[in-house]
């Protein structure tokens, strides 16, 4: 039988179905902006799973959130440092959310990063970020 078009078994054939990790980044963005869901621990930890590869893999949504979990959420030091880092690259890719957290994470030890990424984020439209620049570095 021969069948018109592309054969089912190669690796394009069906370009209309999300690919599983383009998938798993948005159940896990879901998940964490559910208002019901979002504040559990094991919902978190479900999330943090599925957003491992994706910002393991450059995407700076999914380093920016995973970044903010770790810092957060997570008691070990090995953690927050992961978590420090993947802010720090969300932050340089331009992700206005990571610019602020991690202004917020700079500010005790580095006051003039903080400030640097802050007036970033505040650059991006950041209310938040635009509060603690007055709050921290009055003119």
């Amino acid at each position: 039988m021969k069948l018109r078009g592309k054969h089912f078994a190669s690796p394009d054939a069906s370009p209309a179905l999300p690919s599983p990790k383009r998938f798993s980044l948005k159940v896990a963005l879901w998940l964490l902006d559910s208002p019901r869901l979002g504040d559990k621990p094991s919902v978190k930890h479900l999330a943090g799973r599925m957003l491992k590869q994706p910002a393991r893999q450059g995407v700076v949504v999914a380093q920016s959130r995973l970044g903010q979990m770790l810092c957060r959420d997570c008691g070990n030091a090995r953690d927050r440092r992961i978590g420090h880092e993947l802010l720090r690259q969300a932050a340089r890719a331009g992700d206005r959310r990571a610019q602020l957290e991690f202004g917020r994470l700079c500010q005790a030890q580095e006051p003039e990063q903080a400030r640097y990424w802050l007036e970033l984020a505040a650059g991006q439209g950041s209310q938040e970020a635009r509060r603690l620049l007055r709050q921290w570095f009055p003119a």
